[in-house]
């Protein structure tokens, strides 16, 4: 049967996976499995077993309300976390249990605030967990839906308001039942590890609410005494690992921030004791995470993910459009142990050493892998896709800008015979990135017949700090390096047509797209979504605005208004002449609504050809994880406005 072009609503058929980890005896492998329905409105979730040999899948659970599966340390039970119970808008989530091989699944826990990061004690019988918590006194003021606001951080994307709420550990035990609050106070945990022995924790927490970004280590012995300070308020961290024998405690993070928030993540250690010396473990100039963008993840994204067995400290390494998994031992540079054109999403590695590892690349999605000395495919959940989808493949090519850096594009297009309508698409960030990850919004453009380009502009991840450090300087270097893309990119492609130019991005990448259009005509059509048009504004009111503006545009309006005015893109609206449609979410609390709002009524009230597109219960994660329909909605859009302009 020929294979079909690919339509907005296509990802609905996609599968992908999250969460991986070896049994005890690595044996076998328990992953998440998502898929979008769009009849219910969400993203189904089962739980599937992967035997290492290759001899077969098992799935665990059915009814598409399963996710993060865990095995426990004397391998006899798994637990996951389910909303099997819950009614459609119901909030929280409960925590099950199932006995191996094949028990009843057993319900520990139904909580209301939600349960995240489930993880076994050592001797399997207690499981911890992170859920947030609301303080007595916000919860009597909230019984009249009156809000009382006392912490600059009202609300988080995602999470909605939470001025009133702390995330904290908790744990509960498998037998009793009784549900224990592990830490509590004015701050916020993050990601924690249990030692090797079992006899302590370590988590990571936010304690200055003026610098959020800002985590300290701490160490709570399970000896009745209080909680141990390790590092000084000076850092920012993601991810924690004990060392085997459990002296030493692995970090994944900046120090110093000497690049703001350009700076890359390093791999660093430290003993796990009051005021104790941080050491560098390398020095490779590249970020300890993932950062590449695509629109074809649910679940649990291991962004910077870090593990410590036997003699190897295990993390993420990004490379220009690649992510790579990378081993490393004090004062060595990083083994790329999984590499390639592709991007390495979640791993996890056995204590015999095997890794099992989730990635794709630009012409496939997710799919489960195990390296034991060679890779090989353990699963094939999308296999139905390819043989149904005609995928384009992106070619990729090397500019040198007119400053003499090196910029690394691509091209996707489907009929290179003639002349196309190309769309320049800008990501957001700025410190994320393109490459060789599946972006199914990108492919439906193509098969719509659009050229879809694309780059890793000045401010991308996977490079040096320097070629990401963009502060004081957004609309500047990044413009020129747009503007010098698509040059080079209509003298090497005959069949982009510049007269049919248009331009889209969300996030960083809005913004962009609002400053391009207000700086040049070239393009003849724009889409601008969750972007930023005013700093001010932005500073006022995103879950990030005060810090985030401050060190990426360097000034906050009340010293710097002059500064922030010139790289706000509404100062420039009266400029535009490009037809632009503007999409906003309306619970997107990263670049709040007001954003979108402000350029549409500017834009209307100067005469300019100007649509607004507003989605309701939605975020500023929407193009990726929002609800089905509203991202179908979305790309129509998208393709009915650039049809307008472009091919019209």
């Amino acid at each position: 049967m020929p294979r079909r072009a690919i339509e907005p609503e296509d990802f609905l058929k996609y599968r992908t996976l999250s969460r991986p980890q070896f049994s005890p005896d690595g044996s076998m492998i328990v992953c998440s499995v998502h898929q979008a329905n769009k009849d219910d409105n969400m993203y189904n979730g089962d739980i599937i077993v992967a035997n290492t040999d290759g001899s077969g899948l098992t799935r665990f659970s059915y009814g598409g309300k399963d996710s993060s599966p865990r095995f426990s340390q004397d391998g006899k039970n798994i637990l996951f976390l389910s909303k099997r119970t819950l009614e459609k808008d119901e909030k929280g989530n409960e925590l099950y249990i199932m006995s191996l091989p094949a028990g009843q699944p057993r319900r520990l826990l139904k909580r209301k605030e939600g349960m995240e990061s489930p993880a076994w004690s050592q001797d399997s019988k207690e499981i911890y967990f992170l859920s947030k918590v609301i303080g007595k006194q916000e919860e009597d003021e909230e019984k009249d839906q009156v809000k009382v606001v006392r912490r600059m951080r009202l609300w988080f994307n995602g999470e909605g308001f939470v001025y009133n709420l702390r995330r904290h550990l908790f744990s509960i035990n498998v037998e009793s039942g009784n549900v224990h609050q592990v830490t509590s106070g004015d701050y916020d945990v993050g990601a924690f590890d249990l030692s090797n022995d079992g006899k302590s924790l370590a988590y990571l927490a936010s304690t200055d609410d003026m610098r959020p970004y800002i985590t300290d280590l701490f160490i709570l012995n399970f000896d009745g005494e209080p909680a141990i300070k390790v590092t000084k308020s000076d850092m920012e961290f993601s991810d924690i690992a004990w060392s085997p024998d459990d002296k030493q405690i692995a970090i994944n993070g900046n120090y110093h921030f000497p690049r703001g928030f350009a700076s890359n993540s390093h791999i660093w250690i430290v003993e796990p004791k009051e005021n104790s010396a941080i050491k560098k473990v390398e020095n490779v100039d590249l970020n300890k995470s993932n950062g590449l963008n695509s629109d074809c993840r649910v679940g649990a994204h291991a962004s910077s993910a870090l593990m410590w067995k036997n003699d190897f400290i295990y993390c993420l390494e990004a490379h220009g459009g690649s992510v790579h998994l990378c081993r490393v031992t004090p004062n060595s540079e990083p083994e790329h142990l999984i590499g390639g054109e592709r991007s390495v999403e979640d791993y996890c590695v056995s204590e015999q050493g095997k890794v099992a590892f989730v990635s794709m690349d630009s012409n496939h999605l997710q799919e489960l892998r195990i390296f034991d000395g060679s890779e090989r495919q353990l699963t094939n959940l999308n296999e139905e896709v390819y043989q149904e989808l005609e995928i384009a493949s992106p070619e990729h090519f090397m500019f040198q800008a007119s400053d003499g850096a090196m910029i690394d594009c691509w091209i996707l297009a489907t009929d290179k015979s003639k002349k196309l309508p190309t769309i320049l698409y800008i990501h957001g960030g700025p410190k994320t990135a393109f490459g060789n990850s599946y972006m199914h919004e990108f492919q439906a453009f193509a098969s719509r017949g659009y050229a879809v380009l694309y780059a890793n502009i000045r401010g991308s991840d996977g490079y040096s700090e320097d070629f990401a450090d963009l502060r004081g300087h957004y609309g500047e270097r990044d413009f020129k390096d747009l503007l010098e893309v698509v040059e080079d990119a209509t003298r090497r492609y005959p069949f982009i047509d510049r007269e049919r130019l248009g331009v889209a991005g969300g996030s960083y990448g809005g913004f962009m797209t609002n400053w391009a259009v207000g700086h040049t005509d070239i393009f003849r059509a724009a889409v601008t979504d969750r972007s930023i048009a005013s700093w001010e504004s932005f500073f006022g009111t995103s879950d990030i605005g005060p810090f985030f503006t401050k060190d990426q545009i360097g000034v906050d309006p009340f010293l710097g208004r002059s500064d922030i005015e010139r790289m706000s893109p509404i100062t420039y609206v009266s400029e535009i002449k490009t037809p632009i449609l503007v999409v906003h979410s309306m619970e997107d609390y990263r670049c709040w609504m007001a954003e979108g709002l402000q350029l549409f009524t500017a834009l209307k009230y100067l005469g300019k050809e100007s649509e607004l597109v507003l989605f309701p219960e939605e975020n500023h994660d929407l193009s990726r994880v929002g609800k089905p329909r509203h991202r179908i909605s979305r790309l129509n859009h998208y393709l009915r406005w650039f049809d307008k302009y472009l091919k019209n």
